[in-house]
């Protein structure tokens, strides 16, 4: 067997990191046959749960789980780490403004950028869920210059996967018989899910999702809302965030970018910008890739029509504004 390969989810206490770990240890995300380290980083206040999190990952008798690592400090956390999941952030409390919430992460994600740069792994995986996830993993990426700005990514897969259910759902078929739903730009209100891509396997037939479909204003009306504001209906229906679905993202994501996606499909990383499709340069953009050898690839060439672009231009708009407010607050501290 493999040689175990360490792992550090952040917010290690949290409500999505309880169905994350699990995920992960059970072999769901790096194979079957690769044995893992799990590095759990927390805040001090929340050892006691971490203590709790660490009985139930023994209890579960997990045959890939060599070790679990608790800890509140960053050196301990990211040292020799693979892959990381930072999914710990600090959360918009009522009242408070975007550039409130802004401030309070650059500190958070600054921290980590620079534990990442001084005890990580050069090649290690990281992908960003605490929200602002574009932003945070910016302010990452800026603090580990050592590190491959490729090697940084914010999860839209949860956009992805909901756009997909939204569309097996409209079309009557399973959501494993759609893919190629893009999601463009920040993972926020803004975002584009584009299901102008897609494809559908109907009965034994492959059709684009608007013929499988047959309904225009759907795909470029409710779908589009319904995706764009998933996260809030599941807050208010649940009186908590999506946690579940949010766990299964970050496995989706991080197993397609260390496996690979199969011919021909696609999937939506929040990744670094090199201006494709009239995106701004230099920000964390969720496009289509393709995934080879751990490496992401934008995939190229497709068609992009008016409505598209109007959609597109408003999330690139917001990534810059969010990117330059958190960069003044760098260069504030």
């Amino acid at each position: 067997m493999a040689e175990p390969i360490r792992v550090v989810v952040t917010g290690a206490a949290g409500q999505i990191a309880y169905s994350l770990l699990y995920m992960i240890a059970r072999g769901e995300v790096f194979g079957k046959d690769q044995p893992l380290i799990l590095h759990l980083l927390d805040i001090p206040p929340m050892v006691g749960v971490l203590e709790g999190v660490v009985m139930e990952l023994a209890d579960c008798a997990l045959p890939l789980l060599r070790e679990v690592v608790p800890t509140t400090d960053p050196a301990v956390a990211f040292k020799n780490v693979s892959a990381a999941f930072l999914v710990g952030a600090m959360p918009r409390k009522e009242g408070m403004e975007r550039k409130d919430l802004l401030s309070a992460n650059v500190k958070i994600f600054k921290a980590q950028g620079q534990a990442l740069d001084q005890y990580a792994c050069k090649d290690v995986k990281v992908l960003v869920v605490g929200n602002p996830a574009n932003t945070n993993a910016v302010v990452c990426s800026f603090y580990a210059p050592s590190i491959p700005r490729e090697n940084f990514s914010a999860m839209t897969r949860l956009d992805q996967n909901r756009a997909s259910a939204q569309v097996a759902a409209k079309a009557k078929v399973p959501v494993s018989n759609v893919r190629n739903v893009v999601i463009w730009g920040n993972h926020s209100s803004t975002q584009f899910p584009d299901a102008s891509h897609a494809v559908v396997i109907v009965g034994n037939a492959q059709k684009s999702a608007a013929d499988a479909i047959g309904d225009g204003e759907f795909l470029k009306g409710s779908f589009v809302e319904t995706v764009q504001k998933r996260g809030a209906a599941v807050i208010a229906a649940r009186k908590m965030s999506s946690a579940m679905s949010a766990a299964k993202a970050a496995c989706d994501h991080m197993h397609d970018w260390w496996n690979g996606t199969a011919p021909g499909q696609f999937v939506s990383m929040g990744v670094i910008s090199d201006g494709s499709y009239d995106a701004p340069k230099d920000v964390i953009y969720s496009f289509p890739v393709e995934i080879k050898n751990k490496q992401w690839k934008i995939v190229q060439g497709l068609s992009i029509d008016d409505f598209a672009k109007s959609k597109m231009a408003i999330t690139g708009k917001e990534l810059m504004e969010e990117k330059n407010e958190a960069m003044a607050v760098c260069n504030a501290d």
